[in-house]
């Protein structure tokens, strides 16, 4: 099938003497289209998941392919290439330039595709308005709070308009109007590019956006949200 598909990764590591199962045999399927919340608490092995996806880390077993490519396969020049013009990350470190306007920031992929300066800057400019900040496009991240950076962060992560989205609390520093907002993007985006998308999450409003729903929890999977977590969320 096309789109992304994880089958029984493995990844494990070494602590203390102990073994570590932060990924422990976790299969999904995210077809284009289709956006997936996958929940869990802290260390459950969500952000791990994630850099699997993206080609940061090589799984100890299984596979992680999009488009019907195994990523871990891919040569180091090709998974940077992956990343820059094919993946939208976004992180739970914004890693914004600091002297850069949030423009500036929004348009550093198409920099690094080989864009003028004008060109990725108009570009930039119309994904800034979409998350809310185009009256700040031409702030530093020292003027900006931290939602704003976050939200500087997912323009960016949009700008090139990738073929998947990777997502780490996006709305983590949003209060629950902006979060509404953000989610709606990032479903429409799907809808609209027809792109798969992986949103790791605790906010309790992505389920509604979402296409399905799963629960990370000790490196493995299971559909929905479980009642334990159900719970936190809503506290």
């Amino acid at each position: 099938m096309s789109g992304l598909q994880l089958r029984s990764v493995v990844k494990h590591y070494r602590s203390v003497g102990e073994t570590v199962r932060a990924v422990d045999g976790i299969s999904l399927a995210v077809k284009p289209g289709e956006l997936l919340a996958l929940y869990g608490p802290s260390g459950s092995g969500k952000t791990t998941l994630l850099q699997l996806t993206a080609g940061l880390l090589a799984p100890d077993a299984g596979t992680v392919e999009f488009d019907g490519r195994d990523i871990a396969q891919l040569s180091t020049q090709d998974s940077a290439t992956y990343r820059l013009r094919e993946v939208g990350l976004v992180f739970q470190s914004f890693h914004l330039i600091a002297g850069a306007s949030a423009l500036d920031n929004a348009a550093v992929k198409l920099l690094a595709e080989g864009f003028s300066l004008r060109d990725a800057k108009r570009r930039a400019r119309p994904w800034l308005e979409r998350v809310g900040l185009g009256a700040r496009a031409e702030h530093v991240p020292s003027e900006l709070s931290m939602g704003e950076r976050q939200r500087v962060a997912i323009a960016r992560a949009l700008v090139n308009e990738p073929r998947l989205l990777l997502t780490d609390e996006p709305t983590g520093n949003l209060d629950s109007k902006r979060s509404r907002e953000i989610l709606e993007l990032l479903r429409d985006i799907c809808d609209e590019r027809q792109i798969p998308a992986l949103l790791v999450t605790h906010d309790p409003q992505a389920g509604a956006f979402a296409s399905s729903v799963y629960t990370l929890r000790d490196g493995r999977v299971h559909e929905g949200l479980d009642a334990e977590l159900a719970g936190a969320t809503t506290q």
